[in-house]
């Protein structure tokens, strides 16, 4: 079974998170951020990873540690998960409506981190979520999974739907790319012989 599990503990955060790749998709989530619950809740079921994740943090502050320290421990907990990569499809790409935005996701699951994020949001909040921490998520995840990561929302107007694209857009692209190929199960899906640097 692939799964991770890791605690991060700052003077900012108190965060648990445990994933299961090959899960069906079930999450327990609770941040302290209903905005980014929900994200992470979608992330698990379109991902089809059971995703566990309880966080504390400054939130008398802003939400801003916790975003970002929740990215970093499912990145961890993700990469840990993956072990040596052997089988995986590694690569992966989605282009992922929600009414009427539309992300283009593509994701190179290499052991070398890179984050492309151009997503522009009309708004600074959406209910109470900052909204440039939705890059600022994704930049965390991406660094610490060791994932190549391009997102680009094409088109959209509304700040929650092309959130959701974006997170569902990556749900999508990491079920495909962490899928085993059946006809290169047992090999490191690199001419190199290995993933990672």
């Amino acid at each position: 079974m692939r799964k991770g599990q890791v605690t991060r503990k700052t003077k900012e955060t108190d965060i648990a998170v445990e994933v299961v790749i090959d899960g069906s998709g079930r999450s327990d989530i609770a941040t302290g951020i209903g905005f980014l619950d929900h994200m992470l809740d979608l992330l698990a079921r379109h991902s089809r990873m059971d995703i566990i994740a309880k966080a504390k943090g400054d939130l008398h502050i802003d939400d801003h540690h916790t975003a970002e320290d929740v990215g970093i421990a499912l990145g961890q907990a993700v990469k840990q998960a993956l072990g040596d990569m052997k089988g995986i499809t590694r690569y992966a790409d989605v282009h992922l409506p929600m009414d009427e935005a539309l992300t283009r996701v593509a994701i190179d699951v290499s052991g070398r981190p890179f984050l492309v994020f151009k997503v522009k949001f009309g708004r600074d909040k959406i209910g109470t979520f900052d909204t440039e921490l939705v890059n600022e998520w994704f930049q965390a995840f991406s660094m610490n999974a060791g994932v190549t990561l391009h997102v680009e929302t094409l088109y959209g107007s509304n700040d929650h739907h092309i959130s959701e694209s974006c997170f569902k857009g990556l749900a999508r692209a990491l079920r495909t790319a962490f899928a085993i190929d059946p006809k290169a199960a047992g090999e490191i899906p690199s001419t190199k012989g290995s993933l990672g640097g």
